[in-house]
């Protein structure tokens, strides 16, 4: 990729993730100046490139802001910070405008677009590219602006830690994996983008590159994290030994495919109103009920009575996925299950995408904005990106510098100082303890493991961070969990299984100790 502009390595700003969020953040920001995009890994790598539904906006002849406004609220399940979300549904139209300028085509229907329906939604309101592509579409046509020189590119590069002086943001530390050479790269403002942590979890639609990292590297800086506890967990993700747990995007369902037990039943009615379109906690534990009712590790997703739609032409990608596996979308029912997806919390954001830290912003999933409550609304999350990394942008090119106010409710938070001997004994702890459904018994078991774990040297290595970046996020997770002593939104506990709005209608938040 290209050299820095400048030989004392300054940037305007400094993005670290190279999804959605970290590469319409940067192409944004190049207009501000000299800007840095760092990836740990390749550039078109992420969970964005994986995303197979679309990106909601209530742009729709029948549809409106408030509507959509009113589905966001109603799935976030009495947490959304609702003036946040207002800022979401009402900046939808011009954010999707920006990514068809940078490229992006949107699928239409005759002469205008086509709009999908997916869980929760009243309305359909989702737009997709390429089909079940959409997420791939939309890095790629990015990816393409960011290459044609618009932006420095740092693949392979590692950021190890925010630097701070005096308290304020001044730049990354970082790690060039190709070399092993440590690396400085200066900026007042640094935006991290690196996504979720469905990596820590043993069942995940996510990639391996979901560790985490973000969320870590801003908590050690100083800045506050809140609503850990609410991961969610998408309800089809394909179930077959020896397969990974491939994404079955809902949209199928917005088209009319039907989820059944093993025995054959449409089992859906009978947990909610909306059936196969209720909110993905519902779903989600709904298809753990009758699994467990059948001894079975998967349900049925039955996708041959769509309305009218072949989905072999409307989902291309799941459709060849289950064609290599000898499974015909047509006259094969697919089996599913449950899987870890998308992280609700993160790190602290205000409606700028400013921390508690002054010059550190955040935005995609590592952010938690408050848009999504204790359960996120399906398709919301791609809009969030875009919406917030704009927002980002424009307070840095303001110049008014500063942070969000801390919460005066912030618990302080001191992490073991242990790592797991490996990856995977992270994702069954968690996938074990804290996975769909959870219990103090368990949630304490899983601290008490995390406690025991060894103090293991970071070294130089990106696997030796990532170890240690799973584990604070994993103890975080696990004590946030342990203190909600009620079940609200993907956050359900067997011990406290009703919602408890007197006592927790409130967000977590918590900082660093010391």
């Amino acid at each position: 990729m290209s050299d820095p502009p400048e030989a004392d390595g300054r940037y305007r700003a400094i993005v670290v993730g190279s999804g959605m969020a970290g590469l319409f953040a940067a192409l944004e920001a190049s207009a501000l100046g000299p800007v840095l995009l760092m990836t740990k890994a390749e550039l078109h790598e992420g969970s964005t490139r994986h995303a197979q539904g679309g990106i909601a906006a209530a742009i729709g002849p029948d549809d409106s802001t408030e509507q959509h406004l009113a589905d966001t609220i109603a799935a976030g399940a009495g947490l959304v910070d609702e003036e946040m979300a207002r800022i979401l549904v009402e900046s939808a139209p011009r954010r999707i405008r920006d990514l068809e300028q940078y490229g992006v085509s949107f699928d239409s229907a005759g002469e205008g677009r086509a709009f999908g329906r997916e869980g929760a939604h009243r309305n359909a309101r989702v737009l997709h590219a390429r089909g079940d592509r959409t997420g791939a579409a939309i890095t790629s046509a990015l990816a393409r602006q960011v290459e044609r020189g618009r932006v420095v590119v740092r693949e392979h590069t590692l950021a190890t830690d925010v630097l701070l002086e005096d308290g304020e943001t001044t730049g990354v530390h970082a790690l060039d994996q190709a070399t092993g050479a440590e690396q400085v790269f200066e900026s007042p403002a640094v935006i991290l983008a690196t996504g979720g942590a469905g990596a820590a979890f043993s069942h995940t639609t996510n990639p391996p590159v979901a560790t985490g990292d973000g969320i870590a590297l801003a908590f050690a800086a100083g800045a506050e994290v809140c609503d850990l506890e609410f991961y969610q967990f998408h309800p089809t993700a394909f179930r077959q030994e020896g397969a990974p747990p491939f994404l079955i995007s809902e949209a199928l369902r917005g088209e009319g495919a039907v989820l059944r037990s093993v025995g054959g039943e449409a089992f859906m009615p009978r947990y909610h109103e909306l059936a196969d379109l209720a909110p993905r906690d519902v779903v989600a534990r709904a298809m753990v009920a009758e699994m467990r009712a059948s001894a079975s590790d998967h349900v049925w997703l039955d996708c041959t009575a769509l309305g009218g739609v072949d989905p072999h032409e409307r989902f291309p990608g799941i459709a060849a996925f289950c064609r290599e596996r000898g499974i015909d979308l047509r006259r094969d029912p697919v089996p599913v299950a449950p899987a870890a997806h998308y992280i609700m919390g993160g790190v602290r954001t205000d409606s700028w995408g400013r921390t508690t830290v002054p010059g550190l912003y955040a935005c995609g999933e590592i952010a938690a904005t408050g848009v999504h409550g204790a359960n996120r609304l399906a398709s919301n999350s791609l809009l969030e990106t875009v919406v917030f990394a704009k927002r980002a942008v424009e307070h840095i090119a303001s110049g008014e510098g500063g942070a969000m106010a801390r919460c005066p409710e912030s618990a302080a938070f001191a992490p073991a100082e242990g790592a797991p001997p490996d990856h995977a004994t992270v994702q069954r702890l968690l996938w074990e303890h804290a996975g769909i459904e959870r219990s103090g018994e368990g949630l304490r078991a899983g601290l008490e493991a995390v406690a025991a774990w060894g103090d293991v040297e970071r070294g130089d290595s990106r696997e030796g961070h990532e170890r240690r970046w799973l584990s604070v996020f994993a103890e975080l997770l696990l004590t946030a969990a342990l203190r909600r002593e009620e079940s609200r939104g993907a956050h359900y506990r067997t011990d406290y299984p009703e919602r408890d709005d007197e006592r927790w209608a409130r967000r977590q938040v918590f900082h660093r100790d010391g």
